[in-house]
Formats: structure tokens, sequence, C-alpha cells
């Protein structure tokens, strides 16, 4: 049962004393999410970052570089002045470890020191490609989940165990998708039963085949995993093993023996866009496949696009989605566990929708308004995009603009005894890793899904008011508070352009 009421004062205090675990805190959302830890309670007893490393220096040199140093941290240091080091050296840990190691990769003694006083637990690292390796992504995304498992139940006095997944790993079906936890053995698609310990023994078969050649395994890896995840009706390898991944949490955590100390929650969010709010306005961290179309129009280099204007783009800005991850930890804090986790969507299609043509059209006034300049000080003038509604029009347009013209200079190849070879493989080339992009992204491109919100608006319902009302913002994750218009056109599209495309 989750808590009676929850406010700023009340999320804040929480995280006093508390020792919190993270994994992906590299990764944009972990970034944002160590930074408001650490800005709004400055005495949380200690925060462990496990990173990728060859030692422990060299953990710790990295969490620098790509956490605590970057420009993110702006109001933390101003707060803490000539003492920020200090504030971060007493209370941030890195540990050179992997997720996809038994034990994390850690010794013994370090690991069972952090397992005595570990009050949270959060998963964030991932891999996100659509088209990975399908071993890389099972050992990331579903026996990294395995091994934080493991972890967890050690850790006596642990009071959440919050796992970060997506909320496309419920498909990509039409209609409304619920916050409901996956069983194991369920697949998209009907009839079928996904057998994740059969998977990592296929994986591990395909790989011994092909282990003395490099470019085939990896060929094959991506291959099978497209193969697999397809075949159980999911659309790509990263929402396929995300949802592998889920299984095992609820399995090894709640449906054992001895279940885990603490809650067990699961947040998906929809797509992670740029901060709305605080602490950096338009502040992010690589490109998501929205980003795409802004991009290419700043650029000027793309006359078109797939996409349906007039579809629902699920959005969401990646300090809401951290707010709600801290209000979901303090609300199911000390709860005994249940038979299924805790699943929030963090989404909007269902509060707030937000169609692909609000985008683009901020996009246009903002180009149009701010156009660019080229490296000689030209303006870079803003063209209208074309945009294929449907991906049987696009692969027209591809086969008539460029298919059947590479036929011919193909022929005209074998007529001049091969005078063009060289020209005719590298188009062919493109044209082909063009149409696998398509058959890889259409789906999620043409997306008519709606993610249920009802958990988490359930939630929102316990925020009270704050003793300070300028503190009634600071855990907002309402999407109906968002201007999308306001948002895109003043917040995320100049995020863009000073923070990917510098």
């Amino acid at each position: 049962m989750m808590a009676d009421s929850l406010d700023a004062e009340r999320i804040i205090e929480y995280f006093k004393g508390k020792s919190i675990l993270i994994t992906g805190a590299t990764g944009f959302l972990g970034k944002i999410l160590v930074e408001k830890i650490l800005r709004v309670q400055p005495d949380v007893k200690k925060i462990y970052l496990l990173v990728r490393a060859i030692d422990q220096a060299s953990a710790k040199q990295r969490v620098q570089a790509e956490v605590t140093e970057t420009e993110l941290f702006c109001l933390v240091k101003e707060k803490h002045g000539k003492g920020f080091d200090q504030f971060i050296e007493e209370k941030v840990v890195a540990l050179a470890g992997d997720i996809i190691y038994e034990d994390l990769g850690l010794e013994a003694p370090v690991l069972d020191d952090i397992a005595s006083h570990l009050d949270v637990i959060v998963n964030g690292a991932a891999t996100t490609n659509f088209y990975g390796r399908y071993d890389v992504s099972l050992d990331v995304n579903v026996l990294g989940v395995k091994h934080l498992c493991q972890l967890a139940n050690k850790c006596r006095g642990l009071k959440v165990f919050l796992h970060i997944s997506t909320a496309y790993a419920g498909g990509d079906q039409e209609g409304l998708i619920q916050e409901r936890a996956f069983e194991e053995g369920w697949a998209l698609r009907e009839g079928m039963h996904l057998d994740v310990e059969a998977e990592l023994r296929l994986v591990a078969d395909v790989r011994r085949e092909v282990e003395d050649d490099e470019k085939t395994q990896r060929k094959a890896m991506k291959e099978l995993g497209l193969r697999r995840a397809r075949h159980f009706g999911w659309s790509n390898t990263y929402v396929f093993t995300k949802a592998m991944g889920e299984m095992l949490l609820n399995r090894l955590l709640l449906h054992q023996q001895q279940a885990v100390a603490g809650a067990v929650v699961v947040v998906r969010p929809s797509i992670i866009t740029s901060i709305r709010r605080d602490p950096l306005p338009g502040w992010m961290q690589g490109t998501r496949t929205i980003d795409t179309l802004i991009i290419g129009y700043a650029k000027q280099n793309l006359s078109c696009f797939l996409g349906d204007l007039d579809l629902v783009m699920d959005v969401i800005p990646g300090d809401m989605v951290v707010n709600a991850m801290m209000a979901a930890t303090v609300a199911h804090s000390g709860e005994h566990p249940q038979e299924q986790a805790a699943v929030y969507h963090v989404s909007s299609s269902l509060r707030n929708p937000a169609a692909y043509s609000v985008l683009y059209e901020a996009g246009r006034r903002h180009f149009t308004e701010k156009p660019r300049v080229g490296k000689r000080g030209e303006v870079i003038p803003t063209k209208e995009m074309y945009f294929f509604k449907t991906i049987a029009s696009f692969q027209v347009y591809m086969l008539v603009k460029y298919r059947l013209p590479l036929e011919l200079l193909h022929l005209l190849n074998l007529l001049l005894c091969g005078l063009f070879s060289r020209l005719y493989s590298d188009l062919s080339r493109k044209y082909r890793y063009v149409m696998h992009l398509v058959d890889v992204y259409g789906p999620f491109a043409f997306f008519k899904g709606c993610f249920d919100d009802i958990n988490l608006e359930r939630l929102r319902q316990r925020m009270g008011r704050s003793k300070n009302p300028e503190d009634d913002d600071m855990f907002n994750f309402d999407p109906k508070t968002i201007d999308w218009d306001d948002y895109f056109y003043r917040i995320h599209i100049p995020g863009v352009l000073k923070y990917i495309l510098k």
C-alpha cells in the first residue's frame, strides 16, 4: 500500500541518510537523477555509481568527467562553491564494475560492505540499440538484471529496488497499453511461450558456431536479435530484451521462496526528451528518434521524412521522469513484497497528447525566425519537408528514385566491363542501409498505441501542497502542465541545437 500523501518536503527528507546504488549513471537519465538527489538532499549518505572501468582510479575519473563535472551540475556547484569537490568526494563513490558480470565485477569484500547498508537500488543501465547484437543486449538488459537481483537479495535492509524499463516493452500494438507486470513466458504473439533461459542458450550456441570470425559473429548476432524479437511479436531487439529483463526481475525478486526485503518498482518512460525545468532547461544527451527531424531541418539536408504528422508522439521531459522515479521510491519504500512489481508508465499520450505536427510547426517557426547560418556566414533557407505517411509509399519512392536507377547503373557497369563497379557497390550499400533503417525504425515511427498511466495518476493525486509554495513544482511529473508548443519552441529545439549540434 502506497503512502497516503506526498509532498516535496517528504520526498526530500526521505533521501536524508540513505545509501543508494545507481547503475547507468553516465547516461542521460542517470545523470539527472544523481544531480537531483545531490541538489535537493545534500545529506544523502552515499551514492554509489557502478561504471565500466579497468580500476577504481579510472572509475573515479570517469564519474568526474562524465557525470559530476558536466554542466548539468551547475546549480550544485553554485550552491557549494569552493567546497563542491569535497562534497562530491564525501557523497559519491565510483565503483569499477559491470552489471554483465556475476557480483557486478566487484570483489567480495566490497560487495558485502555495500550490501550491508544499501537502502535503494536504481537500475538504469541498458543498451538501447534497436538493432544491437543479441548477445550484448541479453548481457546488459537481461543478465544485468539477474546480477542486480542477486545483490538485492543480499541486502536485508533494502527498501526499494527501482528498475527503469521502457513503455515500448509492451509492444507496438494499437489501443491502450496497460501498466501491468510481464508474466514470465508471456509473448506479444498469441500462442507463443517466451523462455528466457532458452534464449540465453540459443545465443551461446550461435556464438560458438561463429566464434572464429568477429565480423560474421557481429552480423549473425544482430540478425538473430531482430529475428527472435519479431518471432515473439516485438519490433526490435531493444524492447524485446527489456521485456525479458522485467520478466526475470519479477521471478528473481518476487517469486522466489525468500522474496527481496523491499518493494520492487518498474518505471517505464516513453520517449525521454530534454529537461524542461531544472537544473538546465533544454539540456540533453544523445539523439532521440524525434530529434532526427529537428537536426534534418536545422541542416536542411533532409528533404523528406518517414512519419505521419497527425499521429501522436509520446514524449516526456527527462526531469519529469526523474521526479516520478523519486516520488515512486518514497511512496513504496518499506512495503512488503507484492506478487508483482509496481509498474508506472511515465508518458503523455493519454493525459496530454502531442502530435508530430506540433513539433514540426515549432521547428518551422523557430528556423524561420532564427535561421541557421552556414560556415561562410550565409543564411541557410528553411525549406518545407515532405512526409511519407506509410512505409509502402516510402518504398515506392525509393524504388522509383533510387532502385531503378541503380539497376540501370548495374546494367551499364556490366556493358562497360566493370567501369562503375565501385560506384555501384557504394550506392547499393547506401540504399540497403536506408531500407534497413526503415525496416527497423518504421514500426516505431508509425506507433499508434496509447500508454495507460492510471497507476502514475494515482501517485500524482497523492502529491499534496508543500509548506513552501515555490516547492510545489519541484517534483512535478504531470504531463498536463506542459504546453508542448512552448516547450518544443522555447526549450527542446534550442536544446538540440546547443547540446547535440555543437
